[in-house]
């Protein structure tokens, strides 16, 4: 009696970001996807590869952290210039690594955020204030946070009316989110929804010190949160 097939195992969600991944860089340093271009949406790209939104978050994250895209909010991912481009190169793929960018951090964003406080518009608090309600409507409904958090840390950034604060940002793309940053093989089993609604505290103490105008508060809100950001990275290392 012939045995029954067995089904083909599943693909690692980690292979699948990183074979999407490997497609699309091709595909730019060929020259197929130009500089400027805008990648195919996020639905086409999970339509063409037969993947999940994850997968594709995963992948384009990699991407930014690899300097090869940018992603405006509400607009897209854009191929970038490769001859415009610092020579800055991440890779950003696991805890240990996470960490290290999250360590850089707590040098520059515990500035930014106090320059922030004192330089900051009432039209950038309002800013701040609706990236906040955004994640945390995302958070509620178990979505991906990642680029309501991105956009938080942006705008602080911006705020700070210094330009090199906001490029460095930009070229640090999603490897400032250490969530969106860990492979899926280290985020099994942590209670990342327990991480968003911690992080979401922090913030929510970050916007009370910039709307008040406070630098010091600002700063020490910043150095708490990024603080803890690493201490919730240490079981995974």
């Amino acid at each position: 009696m012939q045995e029954p097939t067995q089904p083909a195992p599943k693909r690692r969600q980690h292979n699948l970001a990183t074979d999407l991944v490997t497609d699309l860089s091709q595909r730019i340093l060929l020259g197929k996807i130009p500089a400027g271009q805008k990648l195919p949406s996020e639905n086409e790209i999970v339509r063409q590869h037969g993947v999940s939104r994850t997968v594709v978050r995963e992948a384009i994250s990699k991407l930014q952290a690899s300097g090869l895209v940018e992603t405006h909010h509400g607009v897209g991912t854009f191929v970038l210039d490769r001859g415009n481009q610092t020579g800055l190169h991440l890779k950003v793929e696991t805890a240990a690594s996470v960490r290290d960018i999250i360590e850089l951090r707590m040098g520059l964003e515990t500035q930014a955020v106090a320059l922030a406080a004192l330089r900051r518009t009432d039209e950038q608090l309002a800013a701040m204030r609706q990236a906040l309600d955004d994640y945390q409507n995302q958070l509620a409904n178990a979505d991906s946070c990642v680029e309501a958090d991105k956009r938080f840390h942006m705008l602080i950034a911006e705020a700070t009316g210094n330009s090199y604060f906001t490029e460095i940002m930009q070229h640090l793309g999603s490897a400032v989110i250490p969530r969106s940053r860990i492979n899926a093989s280290e985020r099994a089993g942590t209670n990342l929804a327990r991480h968003g609604y911690l992080a979401n505290l922090e913030h929510e103490a970050l916007l009370a010190a910039i709307r008040r105008q406070d630098p010091d508060a600002a700063r020490a809100a910043m150095w708490t949160h990024l603080s803890n950001s690493r201490e919730r990275l240490a079981p995974l290392e």
